[in-house]
C-alpha cells in the first residue's frame, strides 16, 4: 500500500479543494401554471403531474370518481 512520504499541509490540501464548488440548481417556470420547478423534472400542481407544460398523470379525476 502506498503511505505518503511527508505530511500534507492543510494549505496545500485546502487548495486542491477549492475547484470543489456548491452549485445554485436551475429553476424555471411551467407555462402552463407559473409553477417554479427544477428543470428536466416533472412537477405536481393541484393534484396533477405535470412536465413542459403536458399533464402527465391526473390524480384530480380519480379522487372525484
Amino acid at each position: 500500500m502506498a503511505h505518503p512520504k511527508r505530511k500534507i499541509s492543510k494549505t496545500r490540501r485546502d487548495k486542491r479543494r477549492t475547484h470543489y464548488k456548491a452549485t445554485t440548481p436551475q429553476i424555471g417556470t411551467d407555462a402552463t401554471t407559473g409553477e417554479a420547478h427544477l428543470y428536466h423534472r416533472a412537477h405536481w400542481h393541484e393534484g396533477k403531474l405535470y412536465y413542459r407544460g403536458n399533464v402527465l398523470i391526473d390524480n384530480s379525476e380519480e379522487a372525484v370518481a
